[in-house]
């Protein structure tokens, strides 16, 4: 399957509600950070760092890294949870040591227009963009309300996990436009072939 560029809206998604599910959707339909450049779009698109952010010196045992952390995070949020199994057990160990380094240092400056803008102290390293996103992923996994809004979105064949927040908890999709989209069409065609 052909990919678009790493910028086309549906390529990379930031739709649910966690930066670390954003991490995780990066493997459906299929592997989306399949080179450093698709990397480096996906960590400034997610709001890991500002845009603009230099991230020329990421090579590509950052992409090993960052798929190594989304594969023990998805170990970790996909299903119940399975304590004191040695799969669960090593995907929790590595998530926790990943979520001890220092997350990239923010400072204010002004922009172009003088209002303040979020800029980072200097480029970032791999190891404190790992940090960010395992502390989101720590979060998530100790939080009850978070955890308990976890869902899987009922489009046909969609493995997305997301947060709901939604009035009334009844949010179906992963994102109305892409999966809500399909399924309503899906439906459209049904009664279209039941009117024949």
């Amino acid at each position: 399957m052909a990919l678009g560029t790493a910028t086309d809206p549906y390529e990379l998604r930031f739709d649910t509600g966690r930066i670390c599910l954003d991490l995780i959707a990066t493997t459906h339909p299929v592997e989306r950070l399949e080179s450093v450049e698709v990397l480096r779009a996906w960590i400034t698109g997610s709001g890991l760092v500002p845009p603009g952010t230099p991230l020329a010196h990421a090579d590509p045992s950052w992409l090993t890294a960052f798929r190594e952390l989304r594969r023990e995070t998805t170990r970790l949020v996909r299903g119940r949870p399975a304590p004191r199994t040695h799969p669960y057990d090593l995907a929790l160990d590595r998530v926790n040591a990943l979520a001890g380094a220092a997350p990239p240092a923010p400072r204010a400056v002004h922009g172009e227009d003088g209002a303040l803008v979020r800029e980072l102290t200097g480029p970032p390293e791999c190891e404190a963009l790992l940090g960010a996103l395992a502390r989101d992923a720590v979060e998530l996994l100790t939080d009850p309300v978070a955890r308990a809004s976890l869902r899987q979105c009922e489009g046909d064949n969609c493995p997305i996990v997301y947060v709901d927040t939604s009035r009334g908890r009844r949010r179906r999709w992963c994102s109305s436009e892409i999966c809500g989209n399909r399924e309503r069409v899906a439906r459209h065609r049904r009664r279209a072939a039941l009117a024949r």
